[in-house]
């Protein structure tokens, strides 16, 4: 092994960025620990302004030749890419369930497939991506004379993905799969506190035959190389997911060129529990919250609970999640693993024990554990305007509130900044259809949690995102979309 190699669980990883189909090297290098026992998986290369623009030159030169390769031949390569990572399953899992703590029997059996699934999806949807001609109208004072209108997506050029370390390589897919389908090229900057599967991925994709220079990974801390990459000209879309505060600074820096931005951001949303609700069913969705250790952006912290039913959802709630399993996510009997990072422990921490001293109290929970691993938490006795209804605490941790009326229900849900999901159980279609179409969310959930068909748009409202993407809405946001006019005269007939 050389010194820019590590392994992990037996696993080669290379810590260098990959740049125009080469590994390059930093001169520093920032050290990536594991969440599970806090060991040090590798140093990792720490890009600098320098490695940035090196990235978008490796992209900007690499983009002609990939937006001019035809569909079905990206379709192809995307195809193989897929190949690659089913190839490769077992160590993907391993190697993320280190870097970043999430259990590995879900990397095995739903995660990594939803990576290649993500390659899959968006070769196909290229090939079957079109708009109908159509005839300019005919009648009115601006009428046509029967000029066609011809809809295209044209590729939009370099594009800078920043992603979050709770789902490492899956978002990272979820921007790099439509991007790529779509005839751009890729600087991918993953999360510092999970690396790992990025550079692994950078890897598959130039086995499976990518051209050099169409997908380049580089590593380092946002502060220090995420301004070189949304600030720089050459960069035709940013989309980024990760927390609001993060998405004002992308936003500030990329102004000055007007690049066009994808934000998908925080979330604090409401799973409401309505008295005509399958009990079971909704105790059910309510414990899945704590998937991932309460790392997800999309999950419903907020659980809102109609008053003839709360005192007995509470205690099959309790009953249920008293069951699950915290410990080491290699584990199969694992439910519930570590969190990401001591900093990120001490946020959780901070904001349960400040709702504590202000009158919450928790029925169960409300402490750490060992090492990074927080106890599954549900607080109640909290007000709607606290800091722990309102700001997303991104861990194990839940509210519950109760309402009298279906009224009182949709207020309190949308009562904060936030839009970006919401989750509702209820036994009344009707009252499905009225609270749903009242409710500020980019995805509403019924009945049911965490289901993403790709065909479906998806971000969030309010200070939950900006934009969405998922199937022809990716295409819009990674090209640039024209319209072509016809005249129906004019031409020279050579028959």
């Amino acid at each position: 092994m050389t010194d820019h190699t590590t392994t992990v669980a037996g696993v080669a990883v290379d810590t260098r960025h990959w740049i125009g189909g080469e590994r390059v090297a930093s001169a520093e290098t920032f050290t990536d620990h594991s969440p599970i026992d806090g060991a040090a998986l590798g140093e990792i290369s720490r890009g600098t302004a320098m490695e940035a623009a090196a990235a978008v030159a490796a992209a900007k030169a690499a983009f002609p030749g990939w937006a001019a390769t035809p569909p079905a031949e990206r379709a192809r390569i995307l195809h193989a890419v897929a190949d690659g990572v089913e190839k490769r399953l077992e160590e993907l899992a391993i190697v993320e369930t280190t870097d970043n703590g999430a259990l590995l029997r879900s990397h095995r059996r739903g995660v990594m497939p939803r990576v290649a699934h993500n390659f899959r999806f968006f070769a196909d949807w290229l090939l079957q991506l079109e708009h109908e001609d159509f005839t300019t109208y005919t009648s009115g004072s601006a009428a046509g004379r029967g000029h066609t209108n011809h809809v295209s997506w044209d590729p939009a050029g370099p594009c800078v993905l920043i992603t979050p370390w709770n789902a490492p390589l899956m978002l990272a897919t979820w921007k790099v799969a439509p991007a790529l389908a779509a005839g751009n090229t890729v600087i991918l900057k993953p999360a510092e506190w999970s690396p790992l599967t990025a550079s692994l991925l950078a890897d598959i994709a130039a086995e499976a035959g990518l051209p050099a220079g169409v997908l380049n990974v580089v590593q380092g801390l946002g502060a220090e190389i995420g301004d070189a990459l949304t600030s720089h000209p050459d960069v035709r879309r940013i989309s980024f997911t990760g927390s609001v505060p993060t998405a004002k600074r992308i936003s500030a820096s990329a102004a000055a060129n007007l690049t066009p931005l994808s934000l998908e951001l925080g979330g604090k949303s409401p799973l409401l529990v309505f008295a005509d609700a399958d009990l079971d069913l909704a105790v059910d969705l309510a414990v899945e919250q704590y998937d991932n250790a309460g790392q997800v952006c999309l999950a419903g912290t907020r659980l809102l609970v109609e008053e003839p039913v709360a005192e007995e959802f509470t205690r099959r709630f309790t009953e249920k999640a008293s069951r699950l399993v915290q410990g080491d996510p290699r584990d199969e009997a694992t439910d519930i693993g570590p969190n990401i990072h001591p900093r990120q422990l001490e946020k959780i921490d901070g904001f349960v024990q400040r709702a504590l001293a202000a009158g919450a109290r928790a029925v169960i929970g409300g402490h750490r554990g060992d090492g990074q691993y927080y106890a599954p938490t549900l607080l109640t006795d909290v007000a709607q305007d606290s800091e722990i209804v309102q700001e997303e605490v991104f861990g194990p941790v839940l509210t519950l509130q109760t309402f009298s009326t279906e009224e009182e229900a949709v207020r309190l849900a949308n009562d904060t900044r936030f839009g970006l999901a919401a989750t509702l159980a209820t036994g009344d279609r009707e009252r499905a259809e009225r609270v749903t179409a009242q409710l500020v969310a980019g995805t509403v959930w019924v009945n049911c949690f965490f289901v993403r068909d790709l065909q479906a748009p998806f971000g969030g409202s309010r200070h939950s995102g900006v934009g969405r993407e998922g199937g022809t809405w990716s295409f819009d946001f990674y090209c640039d979309l024209k319209n072509t006019v016809t005249a129906p005269k004019g031409w020279k007939d050579h028959g």
